[in-house]
């Protein structure tokens, strides 16, 4: 009996089966989410990127910065995330999938040759900061391993009397006179990196962290005095 046609249905479904589990479902499930209003504050979660921010998230993939920066949070006591300063969520839950709901690119990132991005924008909200340090790493972090992004900027001597530009970074001391302004894809991606966070207490990222119950210590525990036998 040429049983090849049965193993041939036999195969397709348990393919079908195989793709509608770990295929189809999660992306229905995902797919159908939506922004989540958070009660306290009144705000969806999360934010929409718009204007410059949403210009700067272009910047930033052209640029390549996920092959060196995350941008998911491991939970608390999964890695060192949570003790670095790197999630925003008091409870044990820190990236989840709502968080990159309006994401053109989930740049989740597979290497930390720096920091996750997660909350930069709470960590470091001055915007010169993150300029400088687009231009010159090493001036605010020694011994930085990132490249300067100086072709995000332009460099010019000023002439005498010409006042400075305010948008122009922080005078050199050794470069007196000379002015360095950002770009406007500079100006992005600054705007890009200070929206960043993920701090929205969520459905399925709860406020709250049930600590364990530490084991009874058997070394420190204070020994118990018997009770008298009964007198007879």
């Amino acid at each position: 009996m040429n049983q090849g046609p049965l193993v041939f249905v036999g195969t397709f479904f348990a393919l079908a089966a195989t793709w509608f589990t770990f295929v189809l479902e999660p992306s229905q499930q995902i797919g159908n989410q939506s922004q989540f209003l958070i009660e306290d504050s009144g705000q969806l979660f999360p934010v929409k990127p718009a204007g410059l921010a949403h210009q700067g998230e272009a910047v930033y993939r052209a640029n390549g910065c996920f092959y060196c920066h995350t941008m998911q949070v491991r939970p608390q006591g999964l890695g060192g995330d949570v003790a670095r300063g790197w999630g925003a969520r008091s409870g044990p839950v820190q990236s989840v999938s709502r968080d990159y709901l309006f994401a053109e690119t989930t740049m989740l990132g597979s290497q930390r040759v720096g920091p996750d991005l997660t909350n930069i924008g709470l960590r470091q909200t001055n915007l010169v900061w993150h300029l400088q340090h687009l231009y010159d790493p090493s001036s605010l972090a020694p011994g930085s391993t990132m490249p300067p992004y100086r072709f995000l900027f332009t460099k010019h001597t000023l002439k005498p009397g010409q006042k400075r530009s305010p948008d122009a970074l922080p005078e050199d001391p050794k470069a007196p006179g000379v002015e360095v302004l950002p770009s406007d894809d500079a100006k992005a991606l600054v705007a890009y990196l200070t929206g960043l966070h993920s701090d929205g207490v969520l459905y399925e990222a709860p406020a709250f962290y049930v600590k364990p119950v530490a084991k009874a210590d058997k070394k420190a525990a204070v020994p118990v005095t018997p009770a008298p036998a009964p007198a007879k």
